[in-house]
């Protein structure tokens, strides 16, 4: 016997009390895909998640949004921003009060035009307490990938009942985008990379200042 089919024999001899060949079905697992993750307060691990990540996080209330938006851009020193075709009109009016430089997705944009833009702001799709990541599914208010991958900020408002405890539950609710085809962009703080001598770089991928308002 070679040392091939020796280890053979012992596959189909820890093999020889299965009867069920479907593994998933001989050894169940207790879990129910897509149940939300038990924490004490959802927010609070957004939030706390997401300013490890080096983002800028602020809680209003709903109403409270446009304000805080337009604050948030001109404490950033951001002199011009894109805004998708579909964003709240109250928010677009209050940036433009700030008098911030407004341009519009329509018709698009170069890729040059963005670069030349201080920011951009988008809604958003889905956000996770447990890895302080949001997802955008690239709805009307948020706009094409390239606007919220060439500017060098990017503002995200966040519902919160938008905001879910973990992965698992965060794809369950991205069903619906997945099978229409939609793009998924994942967004864990401000874009960054480091080389092997581990020298951190901002920016690379992305843009590089994350600002956040979470609506309650």
């Amino acid at each position: 016997m070679n040392a091939r089919e020796e280890i053979l024999n012992r596959v189909r001899g820890a093999l020889g009390d299965v009867v069920q060949p479907d593994s998933a079905v001989d050894v169940p697992i207790p879990w129910v895909y897509g149940r939300p993750t038990a924490m004490p307060d959802i927010l609070e691990r957004f939030v706390e998640m997401t300013v490890d990540y080096k983002a800028v996080v602020r809680r209003v209330p709903a109403a409270g949004v446009p304000a805080a938006v337009a604050e948030m851009l001109v404490a950033a020193g951001v002199g011009s921003a894109v805004l998708p075709v579909g964003l709240d009109e109250a928010w677009c009016a209050a940036i433009a009060a700030a008098g911030i430089t407004v341009h519009r997705d329509e018709p698009p944009l170069s890729n040059k035009e963005l670069n030349a833009i201080d920011a951009v702001v988008t809604a958003s799709a889905v956000s996770i307490a447990e890895t302080g990541t949001i997802v955008l599914d690239h709805a009307d208010n948020q706009g094409r990938r390239a606007l919220t991958l060439v500017p060098d900020t990017h503002l995200v408002v966040v519902r919160a009942d938008q905001v879910v405890s973990d992965v698992p539950e965060a794809v369950g609710r991205l069903a619906a985008a997945v099978t229409g085809g939609s793009p998924l962009t994942w967004i864990s703080g401000g874009s960054a990379t480091s080389d092997i001598e581990l020298i951190r770089v901002e920016g690379v991928h992305g843009p590089r200042t994350l600002l956040v308002v979470l609506a309650e």
